[in-house]
């Protein structure tokens, strides 16, 4: 009976030799410090036109930096530039972004200017987006129009991956992000051979690209708030209802998206889809404050450090806002990710439950929210536990996490996601 149901186990992969895996090495590592110090670039660059922008211009102009005159000058002006370099950069500054995720589709090279000029001047001039879903793209373009000259014996398929990996490393500065994410893209495809074969030129990228950014930009994700100790039935109860909450509200804005989408393809060119959205992306930064305006990173600190510096209503007004902004940004052209704007909403929405509720402590609050909140948008389970991890730094909050998953997944899986068919279609 053993030797039969030894006979009927499935084989096990076999692992791949490591003289099979070394030729790996040096691309991935030259892919990972590549694709970071695009990253890095990118986004510098965009902080300093952000400072000239919203700081010396206009106090010079005897101008509010954030009055609700500035907001609107500014969001429109960026929607014109940038609708200017969508409508006429060569491939149109890449697809329609309400059709991509966060795996990137291969660019031809000349598309590829005009999507950073467009990222460029967006992340500068307000709209509630984030750099991962253009620097991604462009990077997984260069790296395989380079592999592909440079090595043209290496898989084509080998260079978006190193890319995605180098990328998603050098955004969250550690690669462990870029290892879970490829695990998870690896999942719903066939493998040969063992998943750590599978993972090492990924990983080695993710590796070289967070290194670089972390020796060049020095990032963290560590909000500083309160140190959490060891979980309560309290904590698990918060945790059970703040994150799939989150992933409700997130919910809304995801079934809005098609119909938001439409609204401004009505208009048919980019020159007036762009402005329109940057006139409501005004009036909603006017209604919500500074804080709700830009990619929201820097401003995701300045909740933290004022975890009880604002009422409950208020919190939950900028989530909401900030939310809306974000709904806008994604649909009317703007070229940007979602990510670091759903963490301040989630953020938001947990200090608010904090605000509510002072014994749910600010930690759990704020990982659990960004948790349903990311799951939501993103759809990506890895992404969203980490992220969410990262935040606050308590190890005491993973076990929550981890179980807050359960029931907020159960509320977003096989429902209608923040991406689109060419037709207009949710994807699913």
């Amino acid at each position: 009976m053993a030797q039969d149901s030894a006979q009927q186990a499935p084989p096990t992969a076999s692992a791949a030799p490591a003289r099979a895996l070394l030729p790996f090495i040096l691309p991935a590592a030259v892919v990972g410090v590549a694709a970071s110090l695009v990253f890095v670039g990118l986004s510098t660059a965009a902080e300093q036109l952000q400072h000239v922008l919203w700081g010396p211009l206009p106090d010079a102009l005897g101008v509010g930096r954030y009055s609700v005159l500035w907001m609107f000058v500014m969001l429109i002006a960026t929607g014109l530039v940038v609708g200017l370099v969508v409508w006429k950069a060569p491939g149109h500054a890449g697809p329609d972004p309400a059709t991509l995720s966060l795996t990137a589709p291969v660019l031809r090279p000349v598309v590829l200017p005009g999507l950073v000029l467009a990222a460029g001047l967006m992340l500068a001039g307000g709209p509630s987006l984030g750099p991962e879903n253009p620097v991604i793209a462009v990077n997984v373009g260069l790296a395989t129009w380079l592999g592909m000259r440079l090595m043209p014996r290496t898989p084509g398929t080998l260079w978006p991956v190193l890319a995605e990996s180098a990328t998603i490393g050098a955004l969250f500065g550690t690669p462990v992000a870029a290892a879970l994410v490829i695990s998870e893209a690896l999942a719903g495809h066939p493998m040969e051979g063992r998943l750590w074969d599978n993972l090492f030129a990924p990983l080695t990228a993710g590796t070289c690209g967070a290194v670089t950014t972390t020796l060049v930009a020095h990032p963290t994700f560590d909000l500083g708030l309160p140190p959490f100790g060891h979980p309560h039935a309290g904590d698990l109860l918060a945790a059970l209802v703040i994150a799939p909450a989150a992933a409700v509200l997130g919910m809304g804005a995801v079934y809005a998206f098609p119909y938001v989408h439409a609204a401004f393809r009505t208009l048919r060119h980019p020159m007036l889809t762009l402005p329109a959205g940057g006139a409501v992306l005004g009036a909603l930064g006017a209604l919500g404050g500074h804080l709700t305006l830009f990619k929201g990173l820097s401003e995701v600190g300045e909740l933290a450090r004022h975890p009880d510096g604002w009422s409950a209503g208020r919190f939950a007004g900028m989530a909401v806002v900030k939310l809306a902004a974000l709904l806008v940004a994604a649909t009317c052209g703007f070229r940007g990710g979602r990510i670091f704007p759903a963490v301040f909403v989630g953020t938001a929405l947990g200090l608010c439950a904090h605000a509510v509720v002072p014994a749910v402590h600010p930690a759990v609050g704020v990982a659990t929210a960004v948790l349903g909140m990311l799951l939501a948008i993103t759809r990506q389970g890895w992404v969203s536990l980490f992220t969410a991890a990262a935040l606050v730094a308590s190890p005491g909050v993973l076990a929550l996490l981890c179980i807050a998953s359960l029931p907020a997944w159960l509320l977003v899986t096989g429902r209608p996601q923040m991406q689109l068919r060419p037709d207009g279609a949710a994807v699913r």
